[in-house]
């Protein structure tokens, strides 16, 4: 072998010796996105957020100079291809450093395993079964390695109510309020049933027989009427706006008096415009500190992160795009941490998120709430916002325009700081 190929020979191993530590300098991150399943009106925006968030954070250097390698499938809302996608995820020769998930049927057919293998998993959903890492209260399985950013499902709701029963007090009205649970017969809208009952029991609330409406949108006009007749004053949307949307239209038409409380995913800026003025008065839980262009120092950092999809900057983003960029910082900082505390590895991502109290991302000031995760309680915060969704006036159009020119609002109502029951854990 002459001098020139024993030197293209090494740089050749050179090379490829390159290749494979630039290959090995990358943290994987596993994304279940819903773009096309019943979700999909919300997930849509939630999941580009977090697309662009991790886009943002490698164009900015990634973690310690390592790239994260982002596996973003749409799984149209499928458990079945959740289960199958996080396989993959969790097999040796691939496995992720951590999940950014979404819904509630999926996460909690993944708790058992996530636990199993160590990867921590981010999730869109925000059911309280979700928030007792040891299982100490005996109402939900252990689950140390889901997280959420926001109130849980249950927390939203009971602040709801505390509202609602203040409301039923202040316009003056007599007797019980009824209160009826709305929503599929589905993992997800199910998830603060049980919750929600109890406290509107304990507040004075009539509680009356669920009404269930299908996940996507549709005639909902006989369950209208069903509400309408059963005289229910206070009534919780349990769907995603989509649906709710056929719920709020065809609950005008037939003049059913009921003050709608939406869950977190129940109504947004783009489901107002949709709805029309079948949405104004629409009660329902921020969980950021603002909206699309509000007063925030971090807002500044949301827009750099959006331009990653919108270089123009024109499109604005409803609230779950806003709330999915917090999620995905706090999982880049939770890696960060791990980074440098004995490597990227599940079990070390899961210790970051216990790092820090009243914790908000870098650069997120004044958008993202305060969280706080421990090794014995995963609720972020029991603070929850309560914001009112104004539409004045025809809603065609810009969403940027009607949002500027006040023919859609959301106005905030009410923050209810609720007591860290014990009882109330993972339920």
């Amino acid at each position: 072998m002459t001098i020139k190929s024993l030197l293209s020979t090494a740089s050749l191993a050179l090379l490829i010796g390159g290749a494979s530590v630039a290959a090995q300098a990358q943290i994987a991150i596993g994304h279940l996105a819903d773009y096309s399943g019943g979700t999909s009106d919300v997930g849509t925006p939630y999941g580009q957020a977090v697309a662009d968030t991790f886009a943002w954070v490698n164009k900015n250097g990634g973690i310690g100079g390592k790239k994260l390698n982002v596996d973003t499938n749409d799984y149209g809302y499928q458990v079945p291809r959740a289960i199958a996608l996080y396989k993959k995820w969790s097999a040796p020769d691939g496995k992720v450093a951590a999940i950014m998930g979404w819904g509630t049927a999926d996460t909690e057919a993944l708790t058992g395993f996530l636990a199993q293998d160590k990867i921590p998993d981010i999730s869109g959903s925000y059911a309280a079964a979700l928030t007792d890492p040891e299982g100490t209260s005996g109402k939900a399985k252990p689950a140390p390695y889901n997280f959420f950013y926001g109130p849980s499902y249950s927390d939203a709701l009971r602040a709801m109510l505390i509202w609602a029963a203040d409301d039923w007090k202040a316009k003056g009205k007599s007797g019980k309020p009824k209160f009826v649970h709305m929503g599929a017969n589905h993992p997800y809208p199910n998830a603060p049933k049980a919750a929600g009952e109890a406290i509107a029991t304990e507040l004075g609330f009539e509680v009356l027989p669920p009404l269930v409406f299908a996940l996507t949108p549709g005639d909902y006009s006989a369950q209208c009427l069903s509400l309408k007749s059963s005289g229910a004053n206070y009534a919780y949307l349990g769907n995603t706006a989509a649906s709710n949307i056929s719920v709020l239209k065809a609950c005008k038409a037939a003049g059913a008096d009921v003050q709608f409380l939406g869950n977190v995913w129940g109504m947004d800026e783009n489901a107002a415009k949709t709805a029309g003025d079948a949405a104004d008065g629409v009660i329902f839980p921020l969980r950021t500190a603002v909206g699309w262009g509000g007063d925030a120092p971090g807002m500044k950092t949301v827009m750099e992160i959006s331009k990653i999809s919108d270089p123009s900057g024109k499109i604005y983003r409803p609230v779950h795009y806003i709330a999915a960029v917090c999620s995905a910082l706090y999982m880049k900082e939770a890696i960060e941490w791990a980074d440098k505390n004995g490597g990227a590895t599940g079990e070390n991502v899961a210790k970051g998120f216990h790092q820090k109290k009243d914790w908000i991302p870098a650069g997120m000031e004044g958008v993202c709430n305060a969280s706080t995760w421990t090794a014995k309680d995963h609720r972020p915060t029991t603070k929850v916002d309560l914001y009112r969704s104004k539409v004045t006036g025809s809603t065609d159009g810009d969403l940027n325009d009607l949002m500027a020119k006040g023919a859609i609002k959301l106005e905030k109502v009410k923050t209810v700081e609720l007591p860290r029951k014990p009882e109330w854990l993972g339920w």
